[in-house]
Order: structure tokens, then sequence, then C-alpha cells
């Protein structure tokens, strides 16, 4: 399983703490990522449709990027309380990446997701699940940090 050196310090920290963890405990870990998943700010619950849904996943999850003027991105997601695999996923995504600089964001290995050391307990679909929201976020990212550099 690959280190956590060429990672951002919010993300290897998490990768660390699942790597150091018994299979068991891991599950733990992500429920708990699960349950400290922050709700929508109101101006997102009114406006949803402005959130990209993740197809890969097998849970409903939408997702918002949004990179500010100084390149800072910041992530939202919609993940139900009902599917806490998917929404601790969504957990460690947000934590791990929320405020990072875009191309700190760009940068991020696509194998982030295995590194968590979860795969013999969750489904490889639940991982590709993981895999297609990073996808997402970076896509979104280098979409707006292009817009923005256009203006």
């Amino acid at each position: 399983m690959a280190g956590s050196g060429d990672l951002p310090e919010s993300m290897a920290g998490i990768v660390e703490d699942f790597q150091s963890l018994s299979e068991r405990d891991r599950l733990q870990l992500l429920l708990d990522f699960s349950r400290e998943l922050p709700p929508l700010p109101p101006e997102l619950v009114a406006h949803r449709e402005a959130m990209e849904p993740v197809p890969e996943c097998q849970s409903p999850v939408f997702l918002l990027v949004e990179v500010d003027p100084a390149s800072r991105v910041r992530l939202w997601f919609d993940a139900p309380a009902e599917a806490p695999t998917t929404r601790g996923f969504a957990g460690i995504l947000r934590e791990g990446l929320d405020g990072l600089s875009a191309p700190e964001v760009l940068a991020l290995p696509d194998d982030v997701p295995e590194r968590l050391g979860i795969g013999s307990a969750v489904s490889p679909l639940r991982l590709r699940g993981m895999a297609g929201m990073l996808g997402r976020i970076k896509r979104q990212v280098r979409t707006k940090q292009a817009v923005a550099t256009d203006r």
C-alpha cells in the first residue's frame, strides 16, 4: 500500500489514521466521517440543482465545488444519512480537500480511496463511488479554475 508522503498534509493525516487501524476499526472511523459530514448551507438546500450528481455512487450523492479568487477549493456534499459508507467517503474528501489550493487538489493521486485500506471491508463498487467523487471534484476544479483565469 502506498504511503502518504505525496499527499497534502490534511489528506495524509487521514490516510495515516486509516492505515494505523485494524480493518474493523477502519470501518468505525469511516462511520465517524459519515457522522461528521456537515449539512448543506441553506443557500444550497434551496438550490440543489446547482449540485452535480455522482452516478458512480450506489446512493444518491451530489457535490458542489467552488474555487475562490485565491484558488482555494471549497466542497459541499449531499448524501443520505441511510448511506453511511458513501457519506463517510464524502466526509473524508471534504475534510481532506476542503480549503486546499486548486493545484493541491489536482495533484492528489487517484489511488487515495485504495490507500485507506478498507477494500476488503467494502465492496469494490463502493470504492469506485469514492473514486468517482474524487474524479468529479478534480474535473470541477479544472473547469472553475479555467473560468477564473479567463476573467
